[in-house]
């Protein structure tokens, strides 16, 4: 009985870390998802602005002016990086989801285990 607790307290805390995890993993994602939106505007405006038209890149305190095609390079190079670290993300969201319904059965069958043995012990 002893050695059921013990196994019951190491399933929690690891279910635990799995849902802090997670947490961590959705976090990431919506800063992302945030980072990616923001860049499509940015590729947005870029398509609207004349051929004429100045574009200029924050530096520190400085705005310096940038060339239109070495910004939208930059942009578009962003949002290729974003897109592949937000698919990155989604793996590493549904493997921790997976882990984490394991340990969930695993905790379930070890709490029913332990209820039918005290119902046993109640009973004898």
């Amino acid at each position: 009985m002893e050695q059921d607790q013990k196994r019951l307290q190491e399933l929690s805390e690891a279910l635990q870390k799995f849902q802090d995890d997670l947490q961590s993993a959705v976090e990431a994602r919506q800063r992302l998802e945030s980072q990616q939106a923001e860049n499509k505007a940015v590729q947005k405006e870029f398509k609207t602005l004349g051929e004429d038209g100045d574009i200029y890149r924050l530096v520190g305190p400085v705005l310096l002016k940038q060339d239109k095609a070495e910004a939208n390079s930059t942009v578009d190079g962003r949002l290729e990086f974003i897109g592949k670290e937000i698919n990155r993300t989604e793996a590493r969201i549904k493997e921790i989801q997976q882990g984490s319904e394991k340990k969930r059965m695993d905790l379930m069958q070890l709490q029913q285990k332990m209820q039918l043995s005290a119902q046993e012990q109640g009973n004898g």
